[in-house]
């Protein structure tokens, strides 16, 4: 269960997270400690037209090495610049209302009102259907990881070293989630950073031999 106080440690830590933010974040994304019972490890969300929330398990938190939990905040940061955090949605309640008024048309017997409101419903299932298609969200949370790793060099992390952190930090989030379907997700970007890992390798190894040969004609 989560602890609905706040320790000095605590304090620190978001302290320390709101000075791993990029300086065109830290007017207006807000880092705090998740208060309810077993949220998610670190998610976003927005509170108000033009400011974000990072809430961060704590708890869990604490499990993590000190350069995980870095670039999974980076991580979050990248979502947030990518603008593929959760917006306020409206999908359920425009759901609710079509459906509601598809009924009460059916017995009042309303072409017209009926279409308007099974079409709502269309608009409103397909939105929702697009929020929560896996293929969709793992391809965001991909991109992620990728500008992640780009937020880590800016701090001061080699390019090697902010692929072992981030590939560190999903190998960790595997061997703690219980759940099957979450595990998989984490197995599915760990598999992508390895992929862009070995690209980045590769395209360093090939720079690196063309400066060689063209030192070698000089």
């Amino acid at each position: 269960m989560t602890s609905y106080t706040t320790t000095k440690a605590d304090m620190i830590e978001l302290r320390r997270l709101k000075g791993l933010l990029p300086p065109e974040l830290q007017s207006w994304v807000m880092v705090e400690k998740a208060i309810e019972v077993n949220p998610p490890l670190v998610r976003s969300e927005e509170i108000g037209s033009d400011q974000v929330e990072v809430q961060i398990d704590l708890v869990k938190w604490e499990q993590l090495a000190l350069d995980q939990r870095n670039l999974l905040f980076w991580h979050e940061v990248a979502r947030i610049q990518n603008d593929t955090i959760s917006k306020e949605g409206w999908e359920m309640a425009a759901l609710a209302i079509g459906l509601g008024g598809a009924v009460g048309e059916l017995w009042v017997q309303d072409g017209l009102l009926l279409l308007l409101a099974l079409s709502l419903c269309g608009v409103a299932g397909y939105r929702l259907y697009q929020k929560n298609n896996g293929d969709r969200t793992l391809k965001e949370a991909m991109e992620a990881d990728e500008k992640a790793i780009a937020l880590a060099t800016r701090f001061g992390y080699s390019l090697p070293n902010a692929y072992k952190s981030l590939g560190s930090a999903l190998k960790t989030l595997v061997e703690l989630t219980p759940k099957k379907r979450q595990r998989s997700k984490y197995e599915a970007r760990l598999q992508g950073l390895k992929r862009s890992a070995a690209k980045a390798k590769a395209k360093v190894k090939a720079a690196r031999e063309t400066t060689t040969n063209t030192e070698s004609v000089y």
